[in-house]
């Protein structure tokens, strides 16, 4: 049987039809008034989309380019920072800082665990050099949130920056940027944005461009000053990627229209849509006698589930997309049979989900009690009556 394909993992995600209809127009030139205009409505909506009065700065690179610009953009060989980490991507923070010939000081977590503010401020307490601290809002490879707004009250208290990636949050769940005070905010195209990987975009605090000024940026592409130069004149320093920008302004289009006008409502909207899809998401594999990897602090991008014993991930992924074509991830190294990963971020609603939680209950070797699809009944009441989304971002803390 032909199944219908759908995209269920953390990046990428499904793209809407309009939205791949308006990258398919015919191409317009980066340095002409045509684009100028693109990209004046796009700064506009991603300072509403980033909850700030700062400029938002497009790159042609993946969320890791984005993570790269701001390290070295913000921090001196020989500085100190501090690197909060509980899964692949904390550590990539790490990777960055060592190329720039940073001095890290680490936090790690368990796999599984999120990053504390009391965490955080017990080593800003004992080192009193560092300069900034760098860490997810969403750890995807774990499922796990570690909780910014808190985080921010007390980096706020020291003399350094908060560095926040944003990749699997922005436009899923609030982080409010200067609301919150955090300095760095970062994301990637191809996940909460409904657009196809290759674009990041971030934004400075005032604070965070001062620090940026008595520091010499150590990379010719990754300029962010000239960066911000040239978006003010709405261009970008280099050739821009003019599809993937056309793309983003007819998804933050979307976001901000009214549901009734096919849009998503606005940002209260959106959150409460996928809270509510994190609460159906969860539930429903906990009707199948499955576990959640993340106890507390868990994603609303995505569920990662725990594996039970003898069974594999990387396997039951797998047989997911080949008997059912529903497409999920497994976990990442070393965690690549222990998890999978079932994502509800971007252009998804409640029948994807649905047909997520089968096709994991499907392929498990062993089938939930009866197969009875119960499961289903109990996920869309857990949908239905979800409440109302906790505006600090924080669910299950």
């Amino acid at each position: 049987m032909q199944n219908h394909l759908r995209l269920l993992t953390p990046g990428p995600t499904a793209i809407p039809d309009r939205v791949r209809l308006a990258m398919a127009m015919p191409m317009i030139h980066h340095r002409k008034p045509e684009f100028k205009a693109v990209l004046e409505e796009t700064r506009f909506y991603l300072k509403k989309l980033f909850g700030t009065e700062q400029e938002v700065l497009p790159l042609a690179s993946s969320g890791t380019g984005a993570m790269t610009a701001a390290v070295i953009n913000l921090f001196s060989r020989g500085e100190k920072i501090l690197v909060a980490q509980a899964g692949k991507f904390g550590e990539r923070w790490r990777s960055i800082a060592q190329v720039q010939g940073l001095e890290i000081v680490e936090i790690a977590k368990p796999w599984g665990e999120a990053v504390l503010a009391e965490d955080i401020e017990a080593v800003l307490k004992q080192h009193a050099d560092i300069k900034g601290v760098c860490i997810q809002i969403c750890e995807t490879s774990t499922g796990v949130m570690h909780p910014i707004h808190e985080i921010a009250k007390i980096t706020r208290k020291y003399d350094v920056l908060l560095v926040a990636d944003g990749i699997s949050s922005v436009g899923i769940s609030p982080a409010p940027m200067d609301e919150w005070g955090i300095d760095v905010l970062l994301t990637g195209s191809q996940k909460g944005l409904m657009v196809p990987a290759g674009l990041s975009l971030l934004a400075f605090s005032e604070k965070a461009w001062k620090k940026a000024e008595q520091t010499e940026t150590s990379c010719f592409y990754f300029n962010l000053k000239a960066e911000l130069k040239n978006v003010l004149k709405n261009q970008t320093n280099f050739s821009s990627p003019v599809s993937l920008i056309v793309g983003l302004k007819e998804a933050l289009a979307m976001i901000f229209e009214d549901s009734g006008h096919g849009g998503c409502g606005g940002l209260d909207a959106l959150y409460q849509k996928h809270f509510a899809l994190a609460q159906m998401t969860r539930a429903g594999i906990k009707a199948m006698g499955l576990e959640p990897f993340a106890k507390t602090y868990y994603a609303w991008g995505l569920t990662s589930v725990a594996m039970p014993q003898n069974v594999s991930g990387s396997e039951l992924v797998g047989l997911a997309a080949k008997e059912t074509g529903v497409v999920i991830a497994a976990g990442q190294e070393p965690m690549k049979d222990e998890m999978i990963r079932l994502a509800h971020m971007g252009h998804v609603d409640f029948g994807d989900m649905l047909a997520g939680l089968y096709a994991v209950a499907r392929s498990l070797p062993q089938k939930p009690a009866a197969f009875d699809n119960a499961y289903m009944s109990i996920a869309m009441q857990a949908y239905e009556n979800a409440p109302a989304y906790p505006k600090n971002g924080v669910a299950g803390a």
